[in-house]
């Protein structure tokens, strides 16, 4: 029978209870410390999407999407099952609200595009939607469906400076927010709106990088 091996075979009751030293100790006290003590704060960013400009000069609120990464179980027999990693990684969507302008201008950048993709009415409105060449790099190189954008999220500082940026790929909106016009509201408002996009992937880079 396997016992602990700093234990003699005669070890008394009071150095069964003495608590050995752990393996992780040594590990623990030559961590790396944080060099920047300053947090980070939540109203310094700046989001750009290449295809909706005005929605995302309006922005006042974003996200770095959640990831999870899904599971699986190791069965044993007549014992506690096991959880593995799996292989697949679940990313939350993208949500931005943005100030929306007297003409709707910005709102119907992301209407217009929901409905391109959607074509309610006719299949010209996705082929009217993949003619667009606002917000489209090189337009003309092109392959595939032009109905997808790129955007940015560049992350501020405590000094304002762009510290790091969050680039997805791929994005496409499929939700927008309703707008509720209401008589009865006593204080002056103004209208915010709520965008949600799907994307293939997002990653976190330097600000000078890529």
């Amino acid at each position: 029978m396997a016992g602990n091996p700093q234990l003699k075979p005669t070890a008394t009751a009071a150095q069964v209870r003495t608590r050995q030293p752990t393996r992780t100790t040594a590990g623990v006290l030559t961590r790396n410390q944080i060099a920047d003590r300053n947090f980070l704060q939540p109203q310094g960013f700046r989001f750009n999407i290449s295809r909706a400009p005005s929605v995302a000069f309006f922005g006042n609120a974003v996200n770095i999407p959640s990831m999870e990464l899904r599971t699986t179980v190791q069965p044993t027999a007549g014992l506690k099952d096991i959880p593995q990693p799996g292989e697949i990684i679940d990313f939350e969507d993208l949500t931005l609200r943005f100030m929306v302008d007297q003409n709707l201008e910005n709102y119907m950048e992301i209407q217009n595009w929901i409905r391109g993709l959607g074509f309610p009415e006719s299949l010209q409105e996705i082929y009217n939607l993949q003619k667009e060449t606002t917000g489209v790099s090189n337009p003309d190189v092109q392959t595939g469906m032009n109905i997808y954008s790129d955007g940015t999220l560049t992350v501020l500082d405590a000094q304002s400076n762009p510290n790091f940026k969050v680039v997805f790929e791929d994005l496409f909106p499929y939700a927008l927010s309703t707008l509720q016009f209401d008589a009865t509201v006593a204080d002056m408002d103004y209208f915010t709106a709520e965008v949600s996009f799907k994307y293939t992937i997002y990653h976190i880079r330097d600000i000078g990088c890529c």
